[in-house]
């Protein structure tokens, strides 16, 4: 059974950091996209981050390049999310979804659906 679980959210002031963790289940990260999305109350969901395992690449959202960056851990079967510098604005349900057999770029994250979605983790940017 495919299954994504994310951790690693919470109530953090703003300045801070936090890492997210997208931990992989009944498949290997071999041949996929992963994605991380977030979504905040009222707001449209946006693609955040992405990496590749069937081409290399990566993608960031210009509101979150030179902040967060995204890693996977073979090993691990996992996926991260390093987030620094956080704003309230980053405020949201992140979420990790998987898309096989792609790379990553803004029109993977915006504009083509992800198979596999995980639970979500909430994030809170707040003094």
């Amino acid at each position: 059974q495919v299954q994504l679980v994310e951790s690693g959210g919470g109530l953090v002031q703003p300045g801070g950091s936090l890492r997210l963790s997208c931990a992989a289940s009944g498949f290997t990260l071999d041949d996929y996209a992963i994605g991380w999305f977030r979504q905040a109350p009222g707001k449209e969901r946006e693609g955040v981050s992405c990496i590749s395992t069937t081409d290399g690449s990566t993608y960031s959202a210009d509101s979150v390049k030179g902040r967060f960056t995204i890693s996977r851990d073979n090993a691990k079967n996992t996926v991260y999310l390093q987030m620094s510098s956080l704003k309230p604005e980053d405020t949201a349900v992140y979420y990790c979804a998987a898309k096989l057999g792609y790379g990553c770029s803004w029109y993977v994250m915006n504009g083509t659906p992800f198979g596999s979605w995980g639970q979500g983790t909430q994030v809170t940017v707040s003094s």
